[in-house]
């Protein structure tokens, strides 16, 4: 089903179903409930709270359970059941419904409970719910007028009422009620002036395609959609900003012009972030739920307008896809639609799994470029990415250009050897060589941790430098910590470590600096 059908496809419906109705002679949506609501339901209907003696009349199940051993309904016995008998009783303590409430039902009405009861006591759901059957044509006697089935349910309704047609309209009356119904606009002399001297068989099917082509077409019908997705351009709420999604707008305009399925319309403005590689105008759909108000009014919280805006989700959803209300399932299970409470939650729940949260950007959003920006845009990846890989490959005209940059930066290290007063490990033994080095002697374990303490007048270090000279090729120095505890309070300040270690095959994993100032 595409969306240029769907309003067609809603008409046929209704007339489907109210065909039904006429082709029984006891209806319960059209001859029984009626009745049922306006004497009975008050007092035993669906408010559990109003529900008087325990009995409910609108669901079959209440309807026909037995108390005490009666039943207000027993299927196919009217006789036998306790409705006939108490609104057919002349003692006015018991008679339904009680005088107070209302009037007594009449002999016709009775006569319909009588035999809605004789033939099986049935409770149709209310027919939204109901699956449609197409319907036999009714017999109409111009049979010669009738071009299309509808035509046969107005002939017959026309024929019913004793009611004459119009005349056919002429063609330059029917031209422009057609461009007008399809684009919203009258159509120009020339295009008329073509269809009023069109002698073929399908003129008027190929005029109706010349105006389906048109952008007007989806701009005339995206209206009537757009109102159902809530859509402004602006965000609603005390000082109402302006909202740019106008990109939503157009790719509803687009999705009529192009007679889009409206399964797959239906997929992309749901769920169309979920579809596997979703494409830019997919994305751009799923804003029919981004249309909800937000509010950045001081004050406000965050949390409380995203609950509110997952509401409007919930409720915008079930009335556009399903046509039917369930807003007052949010605070108790609905009355009159088969919708719990817990239902609506579930289905609350589905959406409470979003990114947005009434922030004053309204993100996450995404940006969106012409064809020119785009290309340009990707020439602009392709190029940094070619520099990048040039960048990531380690050259010796880049180390040299890096130490060249480093040294404009700063003035070159005055590096001053320290000698240590202390040198100390948990398993290993160290000791101060002449030269002011460190040596490991004996057997190294795999892991140690080396404390050195050294002592110097400097009143300010930028830099420190280890330089270790490993004779294992597996060598790997995890940590570095360096700690200043001055004698006195003067200012320090370690700005970097330098790490120097021997061969090629060396590993740093981590270098840290504590600094004290």
């Amino acid at each position: 089903m595409r969306l240029r059908h769907t309003l067609l496809i809603l008409i046929l419906v209704l007339d489907c179903i109210l065909s039904q109705a006429e082709n029984s002679d006891v209806q319960f949506n059209r001859d029984i409930r009626p009745i049922l609501a306006k004497n009975c339901f008050t007092c035993h209907g669906p408010d559990q709270e109003q529900r008087q003696a325990g009995l409910r009349l609108d669901d079959y199940r209440g309807a026909t359970s037995t108390r005490n051993g009666q039943a207000a309904i027993v299927p196919n016995q009217p006789t036998a059941s306790q409705l006939i008998i108490r609104i057919k009783t002349n003692d006015e303590q018991r008679r339904m419904p009680p005088a107070k409430y209302a009037a007594q039902l009449t002999a016709k009405q009775i006569g319909y409970l009588h035999q809605w009861i004789q033939e099986g006591a049935n409770y149709d759901e209310h027919w939204s719910y109901v699956k449609p059957e197409r319907p036999e044509l009714p017999v109409v006697t111009d049979v010669n007028w009738c071009r299309n089935p509808i035509d046969y349910f107005v002939q017959s309704q026309l024929e019913q009422i004793g009611l004459k047609r119009e005349p056919v309209a002429d063609r330059w009356s029917l031209a422009r009620r057609v461009a007008i119904d399809l684009t919203g606009l009258p159509p120009t002399f020339k295009e008329a002036k073509k269809f009023v001297n069109d002698n073929r068989d399908d003129a008027y099917q190929y005029y109706v395609e010349v105006q389906l082509k048109k952008p007007s077409f989806g701009e005339r019908w995206a209206r009537v959609w757009l109102d159902l997705a809530r859509y402004a351009d602006s965000a609603g709420y005390a000082d109402d900003p302006p909202r740019t999604i106008w990109a939503y707008r157009d790719y509803v305009i687009s999705s009529f012009n192009q007679n889009k399925p409206f399964d797959q319309f239906t997929i992309e403005q749901i769920a169309g972030d979920l579809l596997p590689n979703p494409t830019e105008e997919q994305l751009v759909a799923t804003a029919f739920h981004r249309n909800t108000m937000t509010n950045n009014e001081g004050g406000t919280s965050d949390e409380e307008f995203r609950n509110e805006a997952i509401v409007d989700r919930v409720n915008t959803t079930m009335t556009v896809w399903m046509g039917t209300t369930m807003g007052c399932a949010q605070c108790h299970s609905h009355k009159y639609d088969p919708i719990s409470q817990e239902e609506y939650f579930q289905l609350f729940a589905l959406f409470n799994n979003t990114l947005d949260s009434d922030k004053r950007d309204e993100q996450p959003t995404i940006k969106l470029f012409n064809d020119t920006q785009k290309q340009k845009r990707s020439e602009w990846k392709d190029k940094i990415k070619f520099l990048e890989s040039i960048l990531a490959k380690p050259t010796p005209m880049l180390e040299k250009a890096q130490i060249e940059w480093e040294n404009r930066l700063r003035p070159p290290p005055q590096w001053q050897t320290l000698r240590p007063v202390t040198a100390s490990a948990k398993q290993t033994q160290l000791e101060i060589e002449i030269d002011g080095s460190i040596a490991a002697k004996g057997i190294l374990p795999q892991q140690d941790t080396y404390q050195l303490k050294f002592k110097t007048d400097m009143s300010k270090i930028s830099a420190l430098k280890l330089k270790v000279d490993s004779q294992d090729t597996n060598f790997v120095l995890s940590k570095f910590t360096a700690t200043w505890k001055p004698e006195q309070s003067r200012p320090i300040n370690a700005r970097y470590v330098r790490l120097q270690l021997p061969g090629k095959n060396k590993i740093l994993s981590l270098a840290e600096v504590e600094v004290w100032q």
